[in-house]
């Protein structure tokens, strides 16, 4: 192995969480998310020196097949528009299409170089000012700002690309 690429168990300890969220994110179910997410370390496990970016490859697959049991276990109730039943609550296509655009975008993300990850992270997960990156990255304010532009501009170009048009899928 390279010192770029983890072992499969390191792997399996630093994303296993965010894996089993992701899916559950999707699914809803805790135990089917965590079938998907051993179904996918198994898959990798068969194709480990085939693929180039593991964690951005369980991302996929777990997406896929995530999706694919939905489709396969689709329970479909007909409801009319404007009934009694009727709730201010995202309906589960909704919430199933925020999910799947979470999803996308964490897949897109985990193919991103580590450092245009932290930038991202810092900003959005941090709610670091450009000052305060600027401080942690060792950029220019004004290089923080461009860079961020663009990596943004790019994951929203991918995520349209792939489908995803909004934050609701």
């Amino acid at each position: 192995m390279t010192e770029d690429r983890p072992s499969l168990r390191a792997l399996f300890d630093s994303e296993e969480s965010a894996l089993l969220r992701f899916a559950h994110g999707i699914v809803g179910q805790r135990e089917t998310a965590e079938d998907l997410v051993q179904e996918a370390f198994l898959r990798l496990h068969e194709h480990w020196l085939e693929v180039e970016n593991p964690r951005a490859w369980l991302y996929r697959s777990i997406r896929n097949m995530a999706l694919n049991h939905l489709r396969d276990h689709r329970r479909e109730t007909a409801m009319e528009e404007g009934s009694e039943w009727a709730s201010e609550s995202p309906t589960a296509a909704e919430v199933l299409g925020r999910s799947e655009a979470i999803g996308v975008l964490r897949m897109l993300m985990a193919e991103m170089p580590q450092q245009d990850q932290q930038l991202i992270l810092w900003k959005y997960t941090g709610s670091l000012s450009y000052d305060e990156i600027s401080k942690r990255s060792g950029l220019t304010v004004s290089n923080v700002g461009y860079k961020l532009h663009h990596l943004l501009k790019g994951l929203a170009d991918s995520m349209r690309r792939m489908g995803v048009e909004s934050k609701e899928g």
